[in-house]
């Protein structure tokens, strides 16, 4: 076995990247199909979802399959090598099998024990039967992964640790409140009629929610999960993907979960929906990065004067001095200010507010557009101590939450800048994640992955010494066969009861010099290191390669056949 697995994931990379790497279904294919033609693989497979991209592959060289499959990422990710090269991960026989057996358990998810990884994985070894680039060792990889990841979820409780990324999003919406509570009496609106898409639309629906309108591009599967939903007991409606902007101005919660490569619901859109003005163009991010640190810092003093109330529009003319000596005690004015002001009028950041006249012209940053874009608000408003990481949460109330779970995103980040807007998304979900506790049954877990790891590397290679043994048997069988045909010629008088008795003679003499032999070297080949015995059976018995070649081809057509009709 030369198993290898080049990927990234949400434990590599940053959620920019595996945005910008994610894969279309067509990416897929092409992808699969490029790494079969590329030299060093001669199985391939791959496992993509909102948290990870994988390639695996059966590769008769390492270091050139590596740099193989790292190269067909990038190209078809559309991110460049230099660039996606230090988040990428490699694994190589064993590794590579435990690596997918803890993704198959939900170990390596997110949201540790969640189980919707064994779907994704069904659906990877499908696009790889349906394209015939899954052989023998992927098929088995595969089903024997999604066997492992039934068991461990039947046989411990990780189910208890993990929960659906939906879940999980839904709770950190209601921000510390139950997730029944905070659902009763609100409506939902979910774009995407998708299994994700259709999974939050069957969890808003078990939380109690009034009402679920679901938009999708083809109106026929909105329709379709409308109906199910109705069935459910669930007040439901389906709407054209162009009333997605009308709807938003009733609704209470939005999930979204798309193909789309662009956004689905811009800032502008949900500002509208609330009757608010567009936001403010964002800054510049190269802009920002030429900030030294010293403006970093009187910025986000700047920023906490503001959010402080300081510098708020519509202050009263002899309140100025109020707020230039509240902003003052928190930093410099003007004349010792650490921001180079000239710097950034020249670098073209525009200031405005009445905190201009107030700081001696040292004027009131727009901070909230640069908050995106840099790290600099490093003493911002953040969650109280206890109340974990994530997306953060309006200091009013909310009335409307966001729930993106679309990679690419499918929701303007910006829209966390929108008054009364909470977004939570792939990228404070992977942060509020980090902060959740593991449960004891992980342990067990990680036991039978251990155990399964060591049982599926032993029948792999006992599979690896089948077609050398069955060569040896055929060509013993022929020895028989030459051997009675000669005993015919020379005692040509023997009946047909004597010539059978002579020939099973033969046989069993012949089985019982090899029956202790080729099981013992089927138990030796088992174990680790055990490739050898393969090569020293062929030299040992002068067997034919092509022979042995020509079991190992029949093998393949035998799995390939009895493998078409699975998923």
């Amino acid at each position: 076995m030369s198993l290898l697995v080049v990927g990234l994931s949400h434990r590599s990379a940053p959620v920019s990247v595996l945005e910008r790497a994610s894969l279309s279904a067509d990416a897929q294919a092409k992808l699969l199909h490029d790494a079969l033609a590329a030299e060093p693989a001669a199985e391939a497979a791959v496992l993509a979802t909102c948290n990870r991209i994988e390639l695996y592959a059966d590769v008769d060289k390492f270091h050139a399959g590596v740099a193989e499959l790292s190269t067909l990422l990038a190209q078809h990710s559309g991110v460049g090598l230099e660039e996606l090269t230090p988040y990428l991960y490699v694994h190589y026989e064993d590794r590579a099998v435990h690596h997918l057996f803890s993704v198959a358990c939900g170990l390596d998810s997110m949201v540790v024990g969640e189980g919707q990884i064994l779907g994704q994985i069904k659906d990877t070894l499908a696009l790889g039967q349906e394209l015939h680039t899954a052989g023998r060792l992927l098929n088995d990889l595969f089903q024997q992964a999604l066997r492992v990841g039934k068991r461990a979820h039947s046989e411990t409780g990780i189910d208890r640790a993990g929960q659906s990324l939906v879940t999980f999003g839904l709770e950190q919406l209601a921000a510390g409140e139950s997730v029944e509570d905070w659902a009763k009496g609100k409506r939902a609106l979910v774009i995407g009629a998708g299994s994700m898409s259709s999974l939050a639309a069957a969890t808003l629906a078990r939380t109690g929610v009034d009402e679920i309108v679901v938009a999708n591009r083809t109106h026929a599967r909105a329709e379709r999960l409308v109906e199910i939903l109705g069935e459910a007991g669930t007040a439901a409606r389906a709407v054209a993907m162009a009333d997605v902007a009308r709807e938003l101005t009733r609704v209470d919660v939005a999930v979204s979960c798309t193909g789309a490569t662009g956004l689905v619901l811009t800032g502008e859109a949900v500002a509208t929906a609330l009757g608010l003005p567009p936001l403010a163009p964002a800054a510049d991010p190269a802009t920002v990065a030429r900030l030294s640190d010293a403006d970093h810092a009187a910025l986000a003093e700047v920023a906490a004067a503001e959010r402080a109330g300081l510098l708020a529009d519509g202050a009263e003319p002899d309140g100025a001095a109020h707020q230039a000596e509240a902003v003052r005690s928190e930093a410099p004015d003007a004349a010792g200010c650490p921001v180079d002001l000239a710097a950034l009028a020249d670098a073209g950041i525009t200031f405005a507010g009445p905190g201009v006249d107030a700081l001696n012209a040292a004027p009131s940053v727009d901070v909230n557009s640069l908050e995106l874009h840099g790290s600099w608000a490093e003493r911002a408003e953040r969650p109280q101590a206890g109340a974990g990481r994530g997306a953060p949460v309006p200091a009013g109330p909310v009335k409307l939450a966001l729930l993106d779970l679309a990679m690419p995103r499918d929701i303007d980040a910006a829209v966390h800048r929108i008054p009364g807007v909470r977004l939570v998304d792939i990228e404070s979900l992977a942060e509020a994640s980090a902060d959740a506790p593991m449960a004891a049954d992980v342990d067990q877990v990680r036991s039978i992955v251990s155990d399964e790891v060591a049982a599926f590397g032993a029948a792999q290679r006992a599979a690896h010494i089948t077609p050398t043994v069955v060569a040896l048997r055929a060509m013993a069988a022929e020895v028989v066969a030459g051997e009675v045909a000669r005993l015919e010629g020379r005692l040509p008088d023997l009946d047909d009861k004597q010539r059978s008795e002579v020939t099973q003679t033969v046989r069993r003499v012949v089985d019982k010099l090899l029956h202790a032999p080729t099981v013992r070297i089927k138990q030796l080949a088992a174990e680790p290191g055990g490739a050898g015995y393969a090569d020293a059976l062929r030299t040992l018995f002068d067997l034919d390669p092509e022979t042995v070649a020509a079991v190992s081809r029949a093998d393949l057509n035998d799995a390939d056949v009895k493998n078409r009709g699975r998923s």
